[in-house]
Parts: C-alpha cells; sequence; structure tokens
C-alpha cells in the first residue's frame, strides 16, 4: 500500500498518468532523489537523480524517468495511470532500459547491454526488477528505494559479479555443519536455504514443536546467510518484549562453527527503538508493535510495557513510508512464534519491507498458512518431539467444582465486598437484588473466593497421592490466570492454602515488581514452587524445571493453548532437575491440570499416553500378537519414550543393540503410525481405510513384534527402574538374630545354574566359557553379565552367588571362605562361570589365580634361562595386577596409572625393549585363561 499523498485540488484536475507522475516525484523526493527535468539536469544535486522524459535512441521511445546513482546511469521507471496492471507493460520499461542513447551509455552502467534497475509505477503500486539477480524478476514494493540502497547493489555486483545479489549467493552455500543440530533443525534450515534457492515463494513457513529448538535454528540460519548468503540485516520479530531478551542471549551465546567465536562478536545485535539504525546493526529484535511504532517515528522504550506488547488494533493497520526505515531495511524477517494476529491486522507491517518472511511456530492456523503461500518448508509435531526425547508427554488433571461449572448466586441484602479495578481500593456495599452470575462472569465481573480456594485446595490434597504419587516437594507449577487481579487473588489463595510464605508463591506478570527477576528465580530456585502468570510466561519463555502447568482461565485459541502447554514440554538435564526439585530424579512427563475446561475444547489434542492404566508388559503383549489398537500404539510410544529417557547411557547402548536400531526410532515410527496426517494419506484411495491403518500401526510395530529379547529386554530395563512406594500396608517385626540360610543359598545357587543354561546362546561371557574351557573372557562382557544378573527379578550380585556357593561349603580356596574379604570383584564372575560350568572343582578367587599362575610362569622363565631385573618386574607386576582387577591388560592401558610414573608406553618400550609386546600378549594368554 502506497503512501496517503491526497493531491490537492488543482491535481485533480490533471490527466490521469501526470497525477500518476506527481504521486512518483513525491514518492522519490521521500526517499532522498532529486527528481529533475532534462533540461534543469545536474547530476551533482544528490547521489541519486531521476531525470523526467528522456528521449531514449531511435526506436526505444520516451522513458518517463531516467535514474543516475553517483553520476552514472543505473535505471528507467515506466510510469503508468493508477489502476494500471504493471505486469502488463514490462515489455515497455525493457524496451526504454535496453535503449540508451550513445552520450548517455557512456557514463552508465550495464547489465549484459542493459540497465540494470527497471521499475513500473503508478504512484500506488511499485514494480522492480533487479537485472543482477539470477532469473531477473518483478516483484512489489512499497516504494522507490533510496539512492544509497541502489548504489549498495552496485559495490556488491563490482565485488562479486558472478554471484551480485543475495538471490544468487543462496544458490552456491557452503554445506550445513549438522553436528550441533537435532534432524529437525536440519530438516528447517535446509528448507528455508531451498526455498531461498528456488525463489518460487517469498516466504517460508517452519512447523516445529515447542522446545524443539527454534530460537537456535534461526539464529544458526542467520548465521550462514549473513556470512554467506549476502544478506545485509535482518529483523527477528518476537511476541512479547520479555522474550527478545532471551532471543539476544541466544545470539550472544551462538558459536559458530569452524571459528567457535561468539555470534555477537562478528555481528551488531540491537533491538529497534527508534527507526534509525546504526549502519553497523546486522540483527534487529523486535515485537511487531515496536516495529509499527518505530515506522510512525515514535521512539521505542526498552522496558516491558503490556500496553505495547498486547495491543491489537480494532482493525488492519495501515503504513506509510518512512525514510529511516526504508522498504530494503531488512533482507530477512524472522517472525517466532508466527500463529496469532500478526498475519491479521499487522499484516501491513510485515509487507511493507523488501524481504523474505520466515515464520517459526507450534502451531499454524488456516490463517498462518495462507499468509505464507502454503510454503511449509519443514514440518515436526509435538508428539515426534517426544518420541526424539527433545519435549516430555503429559498427562491431563480435571478439577470440577460446582461454582466452576455453573457459577453461583448471591442473595440481596448481602453485603459483599467490591473492589475497583483501576485502584484496587475496597468497599462494602450491599446488594439491591439477587446476583446471578454464570461460569463465563466468573473472576471477571465477579471473584468466588470459595472457587478458588476448592480448586487449590484440591490440588494440594491430591498432589502426592494421585498427581505426583510417592513425592515430597511440590512440583514446580505455572498456574495461568484471567487478568492480573485473578492472579492476585491466586498467588495470596496458593500462599494460604499450602500454609507457605512469600518466597514459596510468586505472581510474575508485567505489573509485578522486578518480573524478570522473578522468573530466573522461579528457573532456579529450589523454594519458589508456584508461579502464577496471566501471558507474560505464556509463550516462548523455558522454566524447564516446571512440571505442572495449571489452568485457572479459559483459552479458546488453539495455536494459544499449545504454546501455553509447552511451557511444561521441555526436557532438562537429571543433575539440574534435582537441583531445584531434589526429591525428583528424571523428567520424564509434566501435568496439565485443568480446574475450567480448557482441555474439553475440540481442538485439544490427547496425550501420547492414552491408556495409562494398561500395564507396559501387556501392551509388549499385544504387540507380539499383532492386536494393538491406536490408542495402545500411542501409549506404547509414550511409555518406551519415558523409559528411553530414565536409561543411563550405557543401557540405552544396550537396549539399541538389542533392538537393533535406535530405540528413539522404534518410539518415532510408532508415533508416525498413530498420526493423522500420515493416515489420511495412507487411507487415500485405499479400498479398507481401516485395514490401511492396521497395516501402518503393524509396520510400525514390527521391530517390537518380532524381537522376543527385546520385549523382555524392556521389561528387565522398567522393573530396574520402577520403585512402588507402599504407603498402606502396616509391618510387624517378626525375628531378629544372625543365621545363614542355606536353603535361600541353595536357591541362589540352582537359580544361577538354570540361567547359565537358559541363557548361554545370547551372554558372550558364557559363551566363551563354556566353547572352550581355556579361553578368557573381556571385561566388557563380564560388565554386561553382571547388568543382566543385577536387574529384577535375580537382583544379583557377584557377593551374593559367591557367598550362597560358600553358604553351601562347596570346596573352595582358602581366600574365598567365609573369613575372607566379603566384597568380590567383578572378575570373580570368571571364577563363579569356571566352577559353575565345571572347569575347575573348586571356587578361586579370580585374583589369587592369576597370581599362582603369574608365580608359576615366572619358575618356568627362569628354568628357560630368562631373568628379569628389578626394573623389569616393576612393570611385569603392576602389569599382572591389572590383569586381576580387569581380566586382562591392552597396550592402552600403558598410558593410564600406575605405568604412567614410568613413562606409560614409551617407558615400557624403554625398559622391556622389543619384547614388551610379546610379554604384553604372554601375560594375557598364560594369566587369564
Amino acid at each position: 500500500m502506497a503512501p496517503d499523498m491526497a493531491p490537492d485540488v488543482d491535481a485533480q484536475r490533471l490527466a490521469a498518468e501526470q497525477r500518476a507522475r506527481m504521486l512518483i516525484d513525491r514518492q522519490l523526493t521521500a526517499a532522498g532523489w532529486a527528481v529533475q527535468d532534462k533540461k534543469d539536469l545536474n547530476l551533482f544535486a544528490a547521489q541519486g537523480v531521476a531525470v523526467r522524459e528522456i528521449v531514449m535512441k531511435a526506436g526505444h521511445g520516451r522513458v518517463d524517468y531516467l535514474l543516475y546513482v553517483d553520476k552514472r546511469a543505473v535505471g528507467v521507471i515506466e510510469a503508468k495511470p493508477e489502476g494500471t496492471t504493471l505486469s502488463g507493460v514490462e515489455w515497455q520499461s525493457s524496451i526504454y532500459a535496453d535503449g540508451l542513447p550513445a552520450a548517455v551509455r557512456l557514463r552508465a552502467v550495464l547489465r549484459d547491454g542493459r540497465l540494470p534497475f527497471v521499475f513500473e509505477a503508478s504512484g500506488s503500486e511499485t514494480h522492480f526488477t533487479n537485472g543482477f539477480d539470477p532469473d531477473p524478476r518483478a516483484r512489489h514494493l512499497f516504494n522507490v528505494p533510496k539512492p544509497a540502497t541502489l548504489a549498495r547493489i552496485l559495490r556488491e555486483a563490482d565485488a562479486d559479479p558472478e554471484r551480485p545479489t543475495w538471490r544468487a549467493k543462496v544458490r552456491h552455500l557452503p554445506a550445513l555443519d549438522e553436528a550441533p543440530l537435532r534432524p529437525a533443525q536440519i530438516d528447517a534450515i535446509s528448507g528455508v536455504e531451498r526455498s531461498l534457492a528456488e525463489q518460487r515463494y517469498g516466504r517460508s513457513l517452519i512447523q516445529m514443536a515447542t522446545g524443539a529448538g527454534k530460537t537456535y535454528t534461526a539464529v544458526t540460519l542467520s548465521y550462514r546467510l549473513l556470512k554467506w548468503g549476502g544478506f545485509g540485516r535482518i529483523l527477528f520479530l518476537v511476541d512479547r518484549n520479555n522474550l527478545a531478551d532471551q532471543t539476544l542471549a541466544e545470539l550472544q551465546n551462538y558459536r559458530t562453527p569452524g571459528e567457535n567465536r561468539r555470534f555477537t562478536e562478528l555481528y551488531n545485535v540491537d533491538k529497534v527503538r527508534r527507526a534509525g539504525m546504526a549502519d553497523s546493526t546486522k540483527v534487529a529484535v523486535s515485537t511487531i508493535q515496536r516495529v509499527f511504532m518505530a515506522l510512525r517515528g515514535q521512539d521505542v522504550a526498552d522496558a516491558d510495557d503490556q500496553s505495547i506488547d498486547t495491543y491489537i488494533p480494532d482493525k488492519p493497520v495501515d503504513v506509510v513510508y518512512n525514510p529511516d526505515l526504508p522498504p530494503e531495511a531488512f533482507d530477512l524477517i524472522i517472525v517466532d512464534e508466527a500463529h496469532r494476529s500478526i498475519y491479521g491486522v499487522w499484516r501491513r507491517v510485515l509487507e511493507y519491507f523488501d524481504a523474505h518472511i520466515v515464520g517459526l511456530t507450534a502451531t499454524p492456523g488456516k490463517q498462518t498458512f495462507g499468509f505464507f503461500q502454503q510454503n511449509l518448508v519443514s514440518e515436526y509435531t509435538y508428539p515426534e518431539s517426544v518420541a526424539d526425547g527433545v519435549n516430555v508427554d503429559f498427562d491431563l488433571y480435571r478439577i470440577r467444582t460446582q461454582i466452576t461449572e455453573q457459577g453461583s448466586t448471591i442473595e440481596a441484602g448481602t453485603i459483599v465486598p467490591k473492589v475497583d479495578r483501576r485502584t484496587r481500593v475496597q468497599r462494602l456495599e450491599a446488594l439491591d437484588d439477587d446476583l446471578d452470575y454464570t461460569r463465563t462472569q466468573l473472576d471477571r465481573a465477579v471473584t468466588s473466593t470459595s472457587q478458588i480456594r476448592t480448586v487449590l485446595a484440591t490440588f494440594r490434597d491430591k498432589l502426592f497421592t494421585e498427581i505426583f504419587p510417592g513425592r515430597t516437594t511440590v512440583p514446580k507449577t505455572l498456574i495461568f490466570a484471567k487478568d492480573d487481579a485473578h492472579a492476585e487473588e491466586i498467588v495470596t489463595t496458593v500462599r494460604e492454602v499450602f500454609g507457605k510464605g512469600n518466597d514459596f508463591a510468586a505472581k510474575i506478570t508485567y505489573s509485578a515488581a522486578r518480573p524478570k527477576e522473578q522468573l530466573q528465580t522461579f528457573r532456579t530456585s529450589p523454594t519458589l514452587r508456584i508461579a502464577v502468570t496471566v501471558d507474560m510466561i505464556a509463550t516462548g519463555t523455558d522454566v524447564r524445571p516446571l512440571e505442572c502447568v495449571f489452568f485457572m482461565r479459559d483459552v479458546r485459541s488453539a495455536q494459544y493453548f499449545e504454546q501455553m502447554k509447552g511451557r511444561g514440554a521441555r526436557t532438562i538435564s537429571p543433575a539440574d532437575f534435582q537441583s531445584v526439585t531434589p526429591d525428583a530424579e528424571v523428567k520424564t512427563r509434566f501435568v496439565l491440570v485443568d480446574a475450567i475446561g480448557v482441555t474439553e475444547h475440540p481442538f485439544v489434542q490427547p496425550p501420547l499416553n492414552r491408556e495409562k492404566t494398561v500395564p507396559l508388559k501387556k501392551l509388549l503383549d499385544k504387540a507380539a500378537n499383532l492386536t494393538l489398537t491406536e490408542d495402545d500404539a500411542a501409549t506404547l510410544a509414550s511409555r518406551l519414550a519415558k523409559l528411553e529417557l530414565e536409561l543411563t547411557p550405557a543401557e540405552r547402548a544396550e537396549l539399541d543393540s538389542v533392538a537393533g536400531t535406535p530405540i528413539k526410532d522404534v518410539v518415532r515410527g510408532l508415533v508416525e503410525a498413530v498420526d493423522p496426517d500420515r493416515q489420511a494419506k495412507a487411507v487415500e484411495g485405499a479400498a479398507d481405510p481401516a485395514a490401511a491403518i492396521r497395516s501402518l500401526i503393524e509396520n510400525a510395530v514390527e521391530p517390537v513384534a518380532a524381537n522376543p529379547e527385546l520385549r523382555n529386554r524392556i521389561i528387565e530395563l522398567r522393573r530396574t527402574h520402577d520403585r512402588v512406594v507402599d504407603e498402606v500396608s502396616v509391618d510387624t517385626l517378626l525375628d531378629a538374630h544372625g543365621v545363614v540360610d542355606t536353603d535361600r543359598a541353595r536357591t541362589i545357587v540352582e537359580s544361577w545354574q538354570a540361567y547359565l543354561d537358559e541363557h548361554r546362546d545370547e551372554i558372550t561371557a558364557i559363551q566363551l566359557m563354556g566353547e572352550a574351557r581355556e579361553r578368557s573372557v573381556a571385561y566388557s562382557d563380564l560388565q554386561e553379565l553382571a547388568n543382566r544378573i543385577a536387574r529384577p527379578p535375580y537382583n544379583w550380585t557377584p557377593d551374593l552367588i559367591w557367598n550362597s556357593y560358600v553358604a553351601l561349603e562347596v570346596p573352595h580356596h582358602p581366600g574365598a571362605g567365609k573369613q575372607a574379604r566379603s566384597r568380590r570383584s567383578l572378575t570373580d564372575l570368571v571364577s563363579l562361570l569356571r566352577y559353575t560350568l565345571g572347569t575347575d572343582d573348586q571356587l578361586v578367587p579370580y585374583a589369587e589365580r592369576v597370581r599362582e599362575r603369574y608365580a608359576g610362569w615366572l619358575v618356568q622363565q627362569e628354568q628357560a634361562g630368562v631373568r628379569f631385573t628389578d626394573i623389569e618386574r616393576w612393570w611385569l607386576d603392576r602389569m599382572v595386577s591389572v590383569i586381576a582387577s580387569s581380566a586382562g591388560i591392552t597396550p592402552d592401558d600403558l598410558d593410564e596409572a600406575p605405568f604412567t610414573e614410568r613413562g606409560g608406553i614409551d617407558g615400557a618400550l624403554r625398559d622391556l625393549g622389543d619384547r614388551a609386546a610379546d610379554l604384553l600378549d604372554e601375560l594375557n594368554k598364560e594369566l587369564t585363561a
């Protein structure tokens, strides 16, 4: 839309084309061009000079405007009356660009023999074709660019003639460094860069689940486009001013690939404060409201101001040209959380700029898709993020009260407190009439203190029995209130209901004192457990330890609800989690507490964990029998994702090995099988839609259904990480005395023998010991066996099995008896295997056997005429100690203590000479068999 340049009375009498030229003159002048007639030509008048009515060479007519920059002809403008379809006159302006008179041609910049900058304009519309672009194409501009802008384009073309503009450079970007990125981030960046290179759309939309790293994705993209893509300046729009600080921090902390320098060391980053920005600013961060203020020439304060950041006008805004913030000010606009009114009433602000627009959102609506021309370059849903361990799943907990559902009545004559909304001054007043209020009026026209207290007391009473059973510390909880007054009532009642002080619960809203400091405290303090907010923490703000998202207000926007829900979805490392919530171990879920009915809207998607009462084993059995329903498949995905978060790295590697693929991929397959979009594609054209969906689920569950060992291992690991707290049963002492329970010892020994027989073909340590009596067993294989037997239902340790044998008085070495050290090492599993499998006729501690064999080996060496010096014995004795504790020794062990005292591997080669490697091999062979 062009500026409002209503003509005066005289101008109304001009012909339509003359009127268009008058409007174009004004636009050129506003952009800093000196507009002249041919007879008044003065190329020294300004950097940019637009000369009217220039006759071109024969056969090329008369051009309306010939443009000069730095005294050289660079472009033309073809003027047409308002209402003319400008694409229909591109042929005419193209003729002018080709038809410079010979005299002018001497002082012209040419691209392929013609002027590079071609405009068509009507005063209300401007089209621009940049001849330096690959496949030059006209695009709509709000106003003719400033002369300095065209001068910059010319300088860049001189510096890189092969790739003069960003539209050329983005076709030759270097390969993306994928190491620090998640797959979804790689897809998003690659999708935008592909869209930029293809130039089929002027806008790109990224759908990425909350918590999946949208801002980091945008910063990585920005760095690549600034460094290699030829982009001059980027505008980063956020939803709230407090999120601008978070974005600035992300930019400041970003480390560039290769150079490992901070983003802000290379590029100046600032907030939009007013229209004029420093030329050095490469990334400007703002909200759409503040950019609108800057376009209007208003100063923009840095402080949070709810009246600015939450302002939504009643009708779409109009903008006018501002030379301090011209349309060409930005090459790229990134809109974070691109889902709200920004594409409705604020749309003209975005369209003012000549920039490619990238939208980032977790939940795009129809209007968003429409604005972005359906150009969805990547998609990453919330269930997929749960499957990948990026986010956690959630459970629903519903609290209903009579007043919440039905409202209430206050009888006439009742004296009630009335609160002035503006001053919060309270007065007492008797009601003249009965006051009936509905659920929708609750906490807006009427505040029911009983309703607030009942809801919060129920939350308190159910917290440690139903919502987070077994816990004792109130989980980090975020309560959404309807407005600031409602938030005030809630935070006061929370403190009373829980019997806690000010540091337990706080209101974090724009009107609260030091809200940013309070928000940081909520993130990190073990004391502040409950925060009450309205909008300030609703979108984009990370509070990773959050486990409860509590709705005491309704939300009717699917996009806004998903953003609010997403506050609880973030994962967090166990150490960081435990530092603020001491009685927690791993964050594997969050709970959405609904006290208002928000989750009953049709747009609310259920959690993956839909069948909460079905045990994991039953789900795995149904998977094996291929009888999983869609809800079962989603629930199995949720349970496996939760288990994957709880596993140690070693357990995760073990489970991945048994599965033959990362368990995350198995979960991802299940999630994709229940995804509505993928199901819609599967049933498209299918004769039996139900069968097509069943086939999707069967294919997804195949890695589990076809792998009994994987199912068993999942149950083993689940039992390892499960701990049931019995708070109901009352125990009674039966007896207390010292005794050796031979029956229990016999049961353990028999179970151990049966276990070796059952698992002989799948556990490497058992295989090796059984195949050949003189085979040695690697330490990693012993560790695998120890881990397997330590899990339920066995819960065995080498100590337990060893002492059970000793209790049964089996033949054993003196060092293995009851008076010997009771703590057995992992390598003693070798001795247990040898005795149980019949290789040895008595139990001998592994270290004792190694020492005995070493003594025998030294005698053999001496009989063979080999004598070792004291220095050589120092090395050999310590090698034997490592073998005794680790079931073997490798050359790498020589670079660890105690060998590093004498130079590690180099010292061994120095003191043992060429025999070093042979001695290492011989000791391994003779002592470990």
